[in-house]
């Protein structure tokens, strides 16, 4: 479904020989840093090696929330919620943004805790989110279930449309003056006098001091091959879109067991929410110390499964020269199977809160590759062990939400202004060794 429904957008033919920047990957991070680049007027070249917005960006559920994100993360979704409220108007786009609202339900002791510790949070922070007991639930969610006592909701979050959103945004950037190329590997960088030189495509080689990787679930082993050993692995996120006859309000809702997002084509994009299947690849092995504690924490949320990524991992070559035909060429969308069971119990659970979705149906299935770190936090961050090249990645399933404010934030620093987000957070060198001589041998 997803690839079939993307927006498909006009792109460049010709490989520039230069450019001041030179983006790597084409989901919303990449997109949104060539966008303010662009309107800088930084002369930027974005190279995709498949689809823009072929993966994650166009897989996910379409949330724009600020409600629930880790305290150190907030400070960046709160600003790029500010820009996606602009955005349309600003770039004269549809990414289908609406300003809606997001509710999250409590059921259980375990869930009114988790809410009412994190509106302190919010309340510290000046969000818009009021905690709603049962008639306050139903005066924002007429004819939810009585089963759920308490609420968190957040006035001013809202929802978009991930198969139009960053291939509109591209667009923009695209008249903008930025070159946006689809189907355009970027095999390494070259180096010069200890700092990046040029950027190896194969289409061709363009010559510049500063390139964004921004190649979500790719970005560890395309950095490996540069002998930096970034920590991340892949979780597949599983979703659906069903119809309905229901009347439900056409905020984004989610509970324990169940996620739903009221669509504009008129059908809800559904999902088990806090359940993901983490495959077993070889580098869950390599990284089985950085992400322990997050096991540790989380396995509730995780289906361990062992299958046939494992092989496809461990043949893949994770060395490759610059002459040579690279992964990203063999592989130019990463096309996972969505995980059904978690579909239907979604399908099971949706009734239970509102009796309107008995008659649900699904009409399409998918899955999506997210790229995580072992603290759920990105990396926005220059690599240090190569001057030159900065790194937007490990999102963690926060990436389309957070992607105008990552956007922002890395278009600044590439181009040496004081950012409106503190950068420290998510700097790469807060994960262990990826800069020593041992992880040139881990990654």
């Amino acid at each position: 479904m997803i690839l079939d429904n993307l927006e498909t957008l006009q792109t460049d033919a010709t490989l520039p020989a230069e450019a001041e920047v030179v983006i790597i990957g084409g989901g919303i991070a990449g997109v949104t840093t060539a966008l303010y680049l662009a309107e800088a007027g930084v002369k930027v070249v974005l190279c995709e090696k498949g689809r823009i917005a072929g993966e994650q960006s166009s897989r996910n559920w379409g949330w724009v929330r600020q409600m629930g994100r880790d305290p150190v993360e907030l400070p960046l979704t709160i600003r790029s919620l500010e820009l996606w409220r602009e955005i349309d108007r600003r770039f004269g786009i549809d990414t289908g943004f609406r300003e809606t609202g997001i509710t999250y339900v409590c059921r259980t002791r375990a869930e009114v805790k988790e809410f009412t510790d994190w509106s302190v949070y919010a309340e510290r922070a000046g969000m818009e989110s009021r905690k709603l007991d049962r008639k306050g639930l139903q005066d924002v969610l007429p004819g939810i279930s009585e089963t759920y006592s308490m609420g968190l909701y957040t006035r001013n979050d809202g929802r978009a449309e991930p198969w139009r959103a960053v291939p509109q945004m591209a667009m923009a950037a695209r008249r903008l003056g930025a070159v946006i190329l689809e189907n355009c590997a970027v095999r390494g960088l070259e180096q010069s006098a200890g700092r990046l030189s040029a950027v190896v495509t194969e289409k061709g080689t363009i010559r510049t001091d500063r390139a964004v990787l921004a190649g979500g679930a790719w970005s560890r082993l395309f950095l490996g091959n540069l002998g930096v050993n970034f920590p991340q692995l892949k979780i597949l996120g599983t979703a659906a879109r069903i119809e309905s006859s229901a009347k439900v309000p056409p905020m984004p809702v989610g509970g324990g067991d169940f996620a739903f997002r009221k669509r504009l084509d008129g059908g809800y994009t559904v999902a088990l929410r806090n359940a993901n299947v983490a495959p077993i690849v070889p580098d869950s092995f390599r990284l089985f110390r950085d992400f322990f504690p997050t096991l540790v924490t989380s396995w509730r949320e995780l289906k361990l499964r062992v299958g046939g990524q494992f092989v496809s991992e461990l043949t893949m070559p994770r060395r490759w020269s610059l002459d040579e035909t690279s992964p990203f060429e063999r592989i130019r969308t990463l096309e996972p199977l969505p995980h059904e069971p978690f579909n239907r119990i979604t399908l099971r659970n949706l009734p239970k809160v509102f009796a309107g979705f008995a008659d649900a149906r699904q009409t399409h299935s998918w899955a999506g590759m997210i790229d995580a770190t072992p603290d759920a936090i990105p990396a926005i961050s220059e690599v240090e062990r190569l001057p030159g090249l900065f790194l937007s990645a490990g999102f963690s399933g926060h990436g389309f939400g957070s992607g105008p404010g990552a956007g922002e934030l890395m278009a600044q620093m590439v181009r040496g202004v004081t950012p409106r987000v503190d950068p420290a957070p998510f700097r790469l060198s807060r994960f262990r060794n990826t800069h020593s001589e041992a992880a040139a041998r881990a990654a």
